[in-house]
């Protein structure tokens, strides 16, 4: 059975936080697939004015997908239309890959939130929940989380260590020397040729 992490996210744009936290997923839970999806209208928080559209975030979303080995893009959100929640996206991906073992990539502010989400009893029950925690993340509740899930929604968590590497798309889209700074030379050239962001 291959093991299959899913990295969702508006990668508005993609930068060098998203592709450490994914690599180190990675390394952690040695998936044979990582699929990066970009999302079509995220639920939680709604594009700031000045965002780059579906098609430029995917475009920067494949570029992002080349700093890391055995990641891939999916665009099945971007496809789907609406609103992008995770539990639809999970059941779809279950009906094209079967034999497959699902992860979920997310914050730790978003395993804190999960019953909050929408279905969080089938994003427990199709895939496995993994969060890149940083040094300076409240372990004890990311911990105690995780136990209340699982005792809930019988959801399997992996809490993966991460060196901290403090950086926002909000952030980078904010201040060119940042940005320049922390995302990849091809990410940055495309955002300069497209004329984003600033």
């Amino acid at each position: 059975m291959s093991r299959v992490g899913i990295m969702g996210g508006t990668f508005n744009p993609p930068h060098n936080g998203h592709i450490h936290a994914a690599r180190q997923a990675m390394a952690a839970m040695q998936f044979d697939r990582l699929l990066l999806i970009p999302d079509n209208v995220p639920p939680h928080k709604t594009m700031p004015h000045g965002s780059a559209d579906s098609q430029q975030r995917l475009a920067m979303t494949r570029l992002m997908a080349q700093e890391i080995p055995a990641a891939e893009v999916c665009d099945i959100e971007l496809r789907r239309g609406g609103r992008s929640y995770t539990a639809d996206t999970l059941r779809a991906l279950k009906r094209e890959l079967p034999e497959a073992e699902l992860f979920l990539i997310i914050g730790t502010d978003m395993l804190l939130t999960l019953d909050k989400w929408r279905e969080p009893e089938t994003l427990c029950a199709l895939a496995g929940l993994v969060t890149v925690a940083r040094d300076d993340d409240d372990h004890a509740a990311l911990e105690q989380k995780a136990a209340w899930l699982k005792e809930k929604w019988n959801a399997r968590v992996w809490i993966v260590d991460c060196p901290a590497l403090p950086v926002s798309s909000t952030d980078v889209r904010a201040d060119r020397a940042l940005c320049r700074a922390m995302v990849p030379p091809a990410i940055y050239q495309y955002i300069e040729q497209q004329g984003l962001y600033f």
